[in-house]
């Protein structure tokens, strides 16, 4: 295949400390491929590196001749004013002026934008959409390689899944930085891992996620042997350096060359598998062996005139660990609250244990003053912090965080917000709980700390309740899932996937409603209803449902037909297939609105 962007001896330091050295690598046509790694591994800024956006200390990168490429930073700027305005003034060149209404038309239908969305201010539009429009907007530019910086930051998971079926139908080549490993695991066909921990600064695996964690778990363990059998020479050759004068003479200088070239590379082996630091995350349970920590009994809530959960009754002892799942808006955040005494419930009783001791973890991290000291944050008074009945310097208690001794002076404010979240997680270590209420403690954590904060909830011998867009953490750590539809239904699902297919069931389901929902109006209009069904009119009515479906499924065959970058080229053919979708879709509605009348009239 094409080489399509190559990178030779690549270097970059931020002020004196360097980010990655001496990188190498070449990214290859139709390839989908993830750049992992800690925070402060320089990711987004090789991917900037990689745009041409910014240049190396060291090293040469390189973009195929003819070929064009799109970068798409975290922070989305538009400087128009609607959603159609941003789409047409990207607009490639390639395309006629006359069939741009056509193409933005169809790209923001591809992207879920209602006609309300479409007439709302660009900036009156959620983080979620703003999303959407940002991706929308860099596909239509049909590049060759699309880079794409946290992607996913900002979308529910109804958009992640919108990305994910995008990404998987698009015929170009993408690199992407993401946190996300679910949706690493279904979008990359590769995976760099930017660490030092490896001799050329990157480990690199072909195939999903799943597969790359493997790999890298050889190559550790590989890694760890060699030091093992070093370690033991190495100790030989000392012991023979320190016998004595006379014992050298009769040695060869070689060998003594020799023995301080294995000093060195243990020193560099030994080097190399400390970089596997992370974030020393450890929850403390106060020990209560009470069997019901707290007890819900028929709960409800509405907020808006919308009913969220109604009649909803659970019990939280120690050991429990649930999950919550639910599109924004279904009520996570609200239960939470109710749960932990913030929120008052409509109907229903919450009854918590004598003296229950709750520790809640917000997204918003409203509880985090942005104007103190890192070295406050951690330790309000004095330079002494006290975990576990044991005293510590908050020097090495920040450096459990990943925090340098350099950066303890350094004002909340300008911390990275991943490092913000580290800061409240080093907070709810210091209290002993009965409960642990977690509400998105992932944001901005780095792949490494994700994979040890799994590891100790999973271990928490309290009870933990738990809402985070982390499919992998929720379906690892949760040993029991509710999942809520924001419309009064409250279901016990088996793990996440099961969950995905249901959500998504009744997304279709209540679709399907609102345009049926418009049938009685248009029919009323057109011509007074008849009573009663023909037999010939039954057999039709039996025979919709499989002809709706095929119809839908002509839909989506020509969704995957706009989404493909060679339709995109090709101005006839993108034509066509906005001119077919528009059939299609009105071939639906017409069917939805047949089923509705002889449903009605088969009733009468």
């Amino acid at each position: 295949m094409a080489v399509m962007i190559s990178c030779h001896e690549l270097s970059r330091s931020f002020d004196v400390r360097p980010l990655f050295e001496h990188l190498s690598f070449a990214i290859e046509e139709g390839e989908r491929v993830a750049l992992i790694g800690p925070n402060g591994s320089g990711k987004s800024t090789l991917l900037r590196i990689m745009a041409g956006l910014d240049k190396p200390d060291e090293g040469e990168r390189a973009v195929a001749r003819d070929r064009s490429l799109v970068y798409l930073p975290q922070n989305d700027q538009f400087e128009e004013t609607t959603p159609q305005n941003v789409l047409l003034a990207a607009m490639p060149a390639s395309i006629p002026a006359h069939q741009h209404d056509a193409h933005v038309a169809a790209a923001l239908t591809r992207a879920g934008f209602t006609a309300e969305l479409i007439e709302r201010s660009v900036d009156k539009l959620s983080g979620g959409w703003r999303k959407r429009l940002a991706l929308t907007r860099a596909m239509l530019q049909a590049p060759d390689v699309l880079l794409l910086d946290e992607p996913t930051n900002h979308l529910d998971l109804e958009g992640i899944w919108w990305l994910e079926r995008t990404l998987a139908s698009l015929r170009i080549t993408v690199v992407l930085v993401s946190h996300d490993r679910a949706f690493l695991e279904r979008a990359v066909n590769r995976v760099i891992e930017l660490n030092r921990a490896y001799p050329d600064g990157y480990f690199g695996s072909y195939g999903p996620y799943s597969s790359f964690l493997a790999k890298r778990a050889e190559f550790h363990a590989n890694q760890q042997s060699q030091q093992d059998v070093l370690d033991n020479k190495v100790r030989r050759e000392i012991e023979w350096l320190q016998r004595g004068a006379k014992a050298r003479t009769t040695k060869s200088t070689a060998r003594i060359d020799e023995a301080g070239r294995k000093i060195d590379e243990l020193a560099e082996l030994k080097y190399r598998n400390a970089q596997h630091r992370s974030a020393a995350i450890d929850f403390a349970a106060s020990g209560r062996r009470t069997n019901d920590l707290v007890v819900l009994t028929e709960v409800s809530k509405a907020l808006g005139g919308r009913t969220l959960f109604q009649d909803l009754s659970l019990t939280l002892s120690p050991g429990t660990r649930l999950g919550l799942l639910g599109l924004n808006g279904s009520g996570k955040t609200t239960l939470l609250k109710i749960i932990s005494g913030k929120l008052q419930a409509d109907k229903g009783t919450v009854k918590p244990a004598f003296e229950l001791k709750v520790v809640y973890f917000e997204q918003t991290r409203e509880s985090l003053d942005q104007t103190i000291t890192l070295r406050r944050a951690l330790c309000p008074t004095g330079d002494i912090v006290v975990f576990r009945d044991r005293n510590m310097h908050v020097a090495a208690w920040a450096k459990r965080f990943l925090f340098r001794t350099e950066q303890l002076d350094v004002v909340v404010g300008k911390l990275s917000g991943g490092e913000q979240a580290r800061v409240l997680i080093a907070d709810l270590m210091l209290k002993k709980t009965d409960l642990l209420i977690l509400d998105e403690p992932t944001n901005d954590l780095d792949i490494q700390s994700l994979e040890v904060l799994e590891e100790n909830l999973s271990d928490f011998p309290g009870a933990l309740v738990l809402v985070t867009h982390d499919r992998f953490l929720l379906d690892r750590v949760s040993n029991r899932l509710l999942a809520l539809d924001g419309n009064g239904n409250v279901d016990i699902v088996a793990d996440y996937a099961q969950w995905e297919e249901l959500a998504q069931r009744r997304a279709e389901q209540e679709q399907q409603m609102a345009v049926a929902a418009l049938a009685p109006a248009k029919r009323d209009k057109a011509k007074p209803v008849t009573t009663g069904l023909s037999s010939k009119e039954r057999r039709e009515l039996e025979g919709l449902p499989a002809k709706l479906a095929a119809a839908e499924a002509e839909v989506d065959e020509v969704d995957k037909r706009l989404n493909d970058s060679a339709v995109y080229s090709d101005p006839d053919a993108l034509t066509k297939a906005c001119a077919d979708l528009e059939v299609a879709q009105a071939k639906v509605e017409q069917l939805f609105e047949r089923w509705n009348d002889l449903e009605i009239r088969s009733k009468v």
